[in-house]
């Protein structure tokens, strides 16, 4: 399984949870590429501000301790839920060229659904503009992308849009998050 390498600061709690016997300093964080919903245990002494971006990945991280594990949506602080949209949305602008690419290469997800449909705001007939537009030549930037295909609403919204609905659990398919983990089959 693919791990983050980084991820953005939702919540920091310098003396751990309320009413918890743990005092450890907690951080709900996402992950900057497959936007997984972290907790993670900072090192003492250190002090983290809210869309701070911290290294997570498997060298020597300077400002986190330890990674506690996956997140589920339900679990995140007030806090954490404000402050996950203005994130995912500085993500998908930090990374314009990868979210481009998906409109550039996407394909179907079923015989009858194309994975452009799945975005907020894209029925039939901007999926077939998108895939005309890009036959001629790949979109180069969100810009390029909305100047060629007519009334297409804002594409980072509709990116946030949907990576929010597969961070709340109620997407049938992901196109961006990493899956919940689903329970093993008992007999």
């Amino acid at each position: 399984m693919p791990k983050e390498d980084y991820a953005i600061v939702l919540d920091y709690l310098p003396t751990g949870y309320p009413n918890s016997y743990s005092n450890e300093p907690i951080v709900q964080a996402v992950g900057t590429q497959y936007f997984t919903l972290l907790e993670l245990v900072a090192r003492k002494g250190v002090n983290l501000l809210l869309q701070q971006k911290v290294y997570i990945g498997q060298d020597k991280r300077p400002e986190i301790e330890r990674i506690k594990g996956r997140l589920p949506y339900d679990k995140l602080t007030h806090t954490a839920k404000e402050e996950l949209e203005k994130a995912i949305e500085n993500i998908i602008r930090e990374d314009e060229h990868r979210f481009i690419n998906f409109f550039n290469r996407a394909g179907p997800v079923t015989i009858r659904m194309h994975s452009l449909e799945l975005l907020p705001g894209v029925g039939k007939r901007h999926m077939i503009q998108i895939l005309e537009e890009r036959e001629k030549k790949p979109f180069e930037s969100f810009e390029d992308l909305t100047n060629r295909v007519k009334l297409l609403p804002d594409p980072v919204r509709m990116i946030k849009e949907k990576i929010m609905e597969e961070l709340r659990g109620e997407a049938k398919y992901y196109l961006f998050v990493r899956p919940p983990r689903t329970e093993p089959r008992r007999r």
